[in-house]
């Protein structure tokens, strides 16, 4: 813990308690135990704290002085101080708790599915609010884990006649879970399928192919009947779409930045925040991870943290199991049901967030200590339609290799020069797959992630859009493994391209409620971000082939037009991708102050034609094998421009088997 009292660090003296932590206590008290507490109670002066009353005297005077001013600090119940310390779990806590009412504690190991009224929906429901219909001994009656522990327990002091159950968060989602995994799989695999299919990627969309072929038929056509005039006009076609593609990313880049200052909150003021990250083979890289997260600048009691992890994982379970993260680190095993991926994982997560607030990290990012605070400040300055908030991406292991430097390069004018831009002009913005920070209550409206999009990120940025909310950045940093290497990069290259392949097909099912949604500025803006980023290295090849050609057969590439009076537009739109793609990258070096690795960028043409490369793969693999994820290796970098985070306290991690559930039906913001 990082909070100290007057005499040093409270930790030193909490490890007195820690016989209380592996103690345990009866789940239902007997009479005479129950007369002397009254006795007791009656005795002693109202406590400021009552929620830790059941456990006040199993600790030094000392620690409760110290756990009393801290939940006074922070804003929270002793009894989170209590947990988030290491002092107890909350098993222990909830049996105590339990024990000092009078009230018995729930194991749920004598009640099978038959003992519960409601159906798989309302149970995750259940999960969500702690409140479960039980029926015990032919009796119906209502088992809780307390959200708020004052509360409830001055809800029973009011109200003696009601009788509950007490139980943990930890025991009632294994419950949850039991039973349903492949029900509440369903739900976090099809909700939006089955909420709003036209905007999932799950099956394939006709339109955009029947757009598709209705050109490659006007252009074979015209290039039987006059090859020369076909191939100007469509060259001069794509020359233009590629100049807007390039004139935006101009635009967007030079127009500035959101302002960086936001408002500081008090520690009393900040809401709970929930952290999700997707796990899939990534023991190399947990230790850092937990390490990063654990050094958030951010009350640990008012930390919700997920693990997700897929059930045959077991390499990545056992790395995490022999860290011993703690609270508030909560483990949660995906339903093993729909697609293997990442946005399935998150939203097998997303319905057990206690979070007002979300943020999502992949199993390689470094955030910088105080992001959620600045994060947060950027929601209280900005207006309720501002759904999400994104934060920078770097990539860290920059000196592996010139592929590493030159996703370092395109990192820094992507997110340090162009989503500012974006942001800052109120269009869509491409999210990026991690260090997105969301209102939960908004995720969950707008129908979460699609489990069936490899690139989540951006298709859920077009969503917020279409639906009416917004999306801003933020000036904090994350810092990302890249791939060093041709193998993992362009497996890598390829999902992303599917992505926003499949993103682009998705929401141009429907391109006239496409145009209703965003308007002819946001609606023409989709098309360059979202076509752009794939139409961009699918026709690369054209130009260098028509180039090639050119060269060969007249020995120039000026224009064959009788007199050769100059370059056509075609071939400027070559140039420029290549001279306005560099100043963009080598800016956003120096924005990082990171020249030092400008010299990649004279590999641009090679990288071009690797982009290509993977762009014409994504698009054969789309045809093929739409949803299969193609997993990149973390872990393995060579070199590091941050220092390592500190690692956590060694606590017993809490383990929860969850998932996920059916979103509201879509709406637009109002």
């Amino acid at each position: 813990m990082a909070f100290e009292d007057g005499d040093g660090p409270v930790m030193d003296r909490f490890e007195r308690a820690a016989p209380f932590a592996a103690e345990r206590i009866a789940p239902v008290p007997s009479v005479a135990s129950l007369l002397e507490r009254i006795r007791r109670s009656a005795a002693r002066p109202k406590s400021a704290c009552p929620e830790i009353d059941c456990v006040r005297e199993r600790l030094p005077l000392d620690v409760l002085a110290a756990v009393e001013r801290r939940a006074a600090e922070v804003g929270v119940g002793a009894d989170r101080v209590l947990i988030a310390a290491g002092i107890c779990d909350e098993d222990s806590y909830m049996m105590a708790l339990a024990a000092s009412l009078g009230l018995a504690f729930e194991t749920f190991d004598r009640h099978g599915r038959a003992s519960c009224p409601l159906d798989p929906g309302r149970l995750v429901e259940a999960a969500k609010t702690g409140l479960l219909p039980l029926m015990v001994g032919g009796k119906l009656a209502v088992v809780v884990a307390p959200r708020s522990v004052r509360q409830f327990v001055d809800y029973v002091a009011r109200n003696p006649q009601v009788t509950f159950r007490l139980t943990s968060t930890r025991r009632l989602n294994r419950f949850v879970f039991g039973d349903y995994e492949r029900a509440l799989g369903h739900m976090a695999s099809e909700a939006l399928v089955e909420t709003a299919p036209h905007l999932s990627a799950a099956t394939r969309s006709t339109t955009p192919w029947i757009i598709g072929g209705v050109i490659a038929s006007i252009f074979f056509s015209g290039f039987i009947i006059s090859p020369g005039a076909t191939m100007e006009l469509f060259g001069t076609i794509l020359a233009v779409c590629f100049l807007l593609w390039l004139l935006l990313r101009v635009l967007s880049s030079c127009i500035g930045s959101p302002p960086t200052q936001t408002t500081a909150i008090p520690d009393r003021q900040l809401p709970v925040y929930t952290v999700i990250a997707a796990l899939y083979r990534e023991a190399d890289s947990v230790e850092d991870l937990i390490g990063s997260l654990a050094a958030l600048d951010y009350p640990p009691e008012k930390l919700d943290i997920k693990l997700v992890l897929e059930r045959h994982d077991l390499e990545t379970w056992t790395a995490i199991k022999r860290l011993n993260p703690g609270a508030p680190f909560e483990i949660i095993m995906a339903p093993d049901h729909g697609p293997r991926t990442k946005p399935k994982a998150l939203n097998a997560a997303l319905p057990f967030a206690r979070g007002t607030f979300t943020v999502i990290y992949d199993a390689e990012d470094r955030p910088e200590p105080d992001q959620l605070r600045i994060a947060l400040g950027r929601f209280r300055d900005e207006d309720a339609r501002v759904a999400c908030v994104q934060a920078s991406l770097t990539i860290d292991n920059t000196a592996d290799s010139w592929l590493s430097r030159m996703f370092t390069a395109e990192y820094a004018a992507q997110f340090d020069l162009f989503l500012p831009g974006l942001a800052l002009m109120k269009l869509p913005l491409p999210l990026g797959g991690s260090s997105n920070h969301f209102r939960t209550s908004v995720l969950r409206e707008v129908g979460a992630w699609d489990s069936y999009n490899v690139t989540e990120d951006a298709d859920l940025g077009m969503r917020l859009a279409r639906l009416g909310y917004r999306s801003t950045v933020i000036g904090s940093t994350t810092y990302e493994e890249a791939p060093a290497h041709f193998g993992p990069w362009v497996r890598q290259r390829t999902r992303w391209f599917k992505g926003w392949m499949q993103t682009w097909c998705v929401h141009t099912r429907r391109p006239f409620q496409l145009f209703r949604d965003l308007g002819i500025v946001k609606f023409a803006a989709f098309h360059l971000l979202v076509g752009g980023n794939v139409f961009a290295p699918l026709v690369h090849p054209m130009f260098l082939v028509a180039a090639i050609w050119a060269v060969a057969e007249r020995g120039t590439i000026a224009a064959d037009t009788g007199e050769q009076s100059g370059m056509p537009l075609f071939w400027v739109s070559w140039g420029a991708g290549y001279l306005i793609t560099a100043l963009l990258d080598y800016c956003g070096l120096v924005k990082r102050g990171l020249q030092s690795s400008a010299w990649a960028l004279l590999l641009l043409p090679v990288h071009w034609l690797l982009l290509s490369f993977a762009a014409w793969r994504a698009l054969f693999q789309l045809m093929r094998d739409p949803h299969v994820w193609e997993k990149t290796t973390h872990g393995v970098a060579q070199s590091s421009r941050r220092s390592r985070p500190t690692r956590p306290a060694q606590q017993p991690p809490v383990t929860i088997e969850r998932a996920g559930a059916r979103p509201a039906p879509l709406r637009r913001a109002a």
